[in-house]
Order: C-alpha cells, then structure tokens, then sequence
C-alpha cells in the first residue's frame, strides 16, 4: 500500500457548517468523503485540512474561521490514538515513522485576515502552515482565475500591495504560499516576490483542461524550477471539458491524463495530490479517501514507476514540508 498525502480537502469546512447547524458531526465516521475510516482504508500519511470561507457569505470572515478551526481541533484531538495535529516538520516526521496520520491546518481565502497581518500572525500561531491568497472573490491581496470582479486596484490585474507584504509576511513566518485559485498575474507577482518553494494545493493542467482554475504549461515550468508542487484535483470542471448528466464522472483515466502532461512539461517532481474532496458536487469513479489505491494501481498499469507513484502520493509533498515547515 502507498501512503497518501493530500494538500487539500474540505471536509472540516462542511462539518463546522452542519456543526453550528446542530447536527452531530463525526470526524471518524461520515457521509462525506472524508473520515478517519475512509482515510486508513485509503492508506493516509497525511491531509490537510483546509478551512474554507466564502466571503460574499458573510460580513464576519476572520470569526467563521474561528469556528471551523474550533471544529477541526474538537474532532481531530479526540481521536489521538489514530491520528495528531502537526505544526512542523518534526511532529509530521514522528507521525510517519509511527504509522499515525497527521492532519495539518490550512487556510483557503486570504481575505479571511481583512487586509491585517496580525490576523495573519494569529492564524500562524493557531496552526495554519498554508494559505491560498484568494479563492473565487477579489480581496485585499489580489484577484481570482474566475473573475475581474471588486476592482480594488488600476490596471493589470496582479497582487495589491497589500497582498505583496503579505507575501512577505507568510515567507518570514514559515507559511506555505499556496497559489491556487489566484489568476495569472497574480501567479506572476508570487513568482517575482517570493524565493522559497510554493504549492499550487489543488490544480491541473490547462493545456489538458481549458479552465482558468488550471496552471498553464509555464505556471507549471516555474513551480517546478522552485521545487514546489503542484496537487491534482478531482473535481471534474478542472479534469475535462463539457461533462454532462452521468458522464460528469471524475475518471482514474481523467486523473491521469493530467499527471502524464505535467510530468512532461514540469518532471515528477512537481507533481502531488490535492483531492478537494469535500468540495465538489460530482462522484469520483474510486469513490473517496478509501479508494486511494486504485489510483496507484492504475498509475502502475500506466508505466509509473513505483519510486514514481511515491513521489506523487507523498514524496514529493514532504519534500516541501521538510525544507519548509520548520
């Protein structure tokens, strides 16, 4: 079995909403496609656990985060003997070495922090090791792939200032820059402002899919020259084009048509997971977490090699963690 490591779910974002709706939620067992069962059968190391937060659905988006980061260490913490919350390298290390799962913290909005570094800094010492700088809503830091929308700045497109020390901040922190969801430009700005390696958490290939949530072929060429890591998504808009009715089905053949052109254009070694399970309305052919090896059995069947499959299910992921997450 090849151990699993997936930069992105949004599993507790779901479960913190059901939560504060009054439902009693489980991390262990679920509906979702996500769960401590699912994740043990599937074969994880590690997830992260992304909280997710929609602003034009609230006026309060630093407190919904609170509560999903409420809910994240209600349901994990009570489950010890299975899986620990990691903070650094090391911790996730132990973990490995122990066979326990790690969960890690991420954050998917940057507009969660309202513009303030100090909410920034607190997220940090919370836990929060990733950050995506927007999701599909212009903010205080930049803008999305989807939209022009909210124009805070003139002219081009690219990261505000304020997204720029921001950049800044998340570098001298010790947080994982995640350019996900931000457009081209703002892809561009990350590029120039930063040194460090950078994850694009949970995107494919635009050559392959035409969607703006897609890295083009030089996003992928630059995240591979800094040695960062690109996950793949499962969602079937940002696998394949026009999908309707029942052929709106994530496919393993769709998955890894994909991992062939980015191994082509960026090498191996850019390439992890980013399931965003949780975060899509349409089935996946090997189901959820618990189907993860079908995936590496069909990467087997496809001519990866087994050191290959190991660098996308996990090796390449905990290389970044290893040089960043100290």
């Amino acid at each position: 079995m090849v151990r699993v490591v997936d930069m992105h779910c949004d599993t507790i974002s779901v479960l913190s909403q059901r939560q504060r709706q009054g439902e009693k939620v489980s991390i262990l067992e679920n509906d979702l496609e996500v769960s401590l069962e699912k994740m043990e059968k599937g074969g994880y190391g590690l997830q992260n656990f992304a909280m997710f937060v929609h602003l034009k659905k609230t006026d309060t988006p630093f407190l919904e985060c609170m509560q999903q980061a409420d809910t994240f260490f209600q349901l994990l913490r009570a489950y010890p003997e299975k899986i620990s919350i990691v903070r650094n390298w090391k911790e996730i290390d132990e973990n490995w070495e122990k066979k326990r799962m790690s969960a890690l913290l991420t954050a998917e909005e940057g507009g969660i922090c309202q513009g303030e570094p100090a909410l920034l800094r607190i997220l940090y010492e919370l836990g929060v090791r990733m950050m995506t700088l927007t999701w599909n809503h212009a903010n205080e830091l930049g803008f999305p792939n989807r939209t022009k929308e909210d124009d805070l700045c003139r002219g081009r497109y690219g990261l505000t200032e304020k997204g720029i020390t921001f950049l800044e901040e998340m570098e001298r922190l010790g947080m994982i820059v995640d350019i996900s969801h931000l457009n081209d430009d703002g892809i561009d700005d990350v590029f120039y402002y930063t040194k460090k390696p950078l994850v694009a958490s949970h995107s494919n290939c635009r050559a392959i899919a035409p969607h703006l949530r897609n890295l083009t072929d030089e996003h992928i060429k630059k995240l591979a020259e800094r040695g960062g890591v690109a996950g793949l998504n499962y969602y079937i808009e940002f696998l394949a084009e026009g999908r309707t009715g029942q052929n709106r089905v994530s496919g393993i053949e769709d998955i890894l048509r994909h991992l062939r052109h980015m191994k082509k254009v960026g090498g191996i070694d850019v390439i992890g997971l980013g399931s965003d399970f949780d975060g899509f309305d349409n089935p996946v052919e090997f189901q959820d977490a618990s189907g993860m090896q079908l995936l590496a059995q069909a990467m087997e069947k496809d001519g990866f090699t087994t050191g290959e499959i190991e660098k996308v299910f996990y090796g390449n992921v905990l290389r970044v963690y290893r040089e960043l997450l100290s």
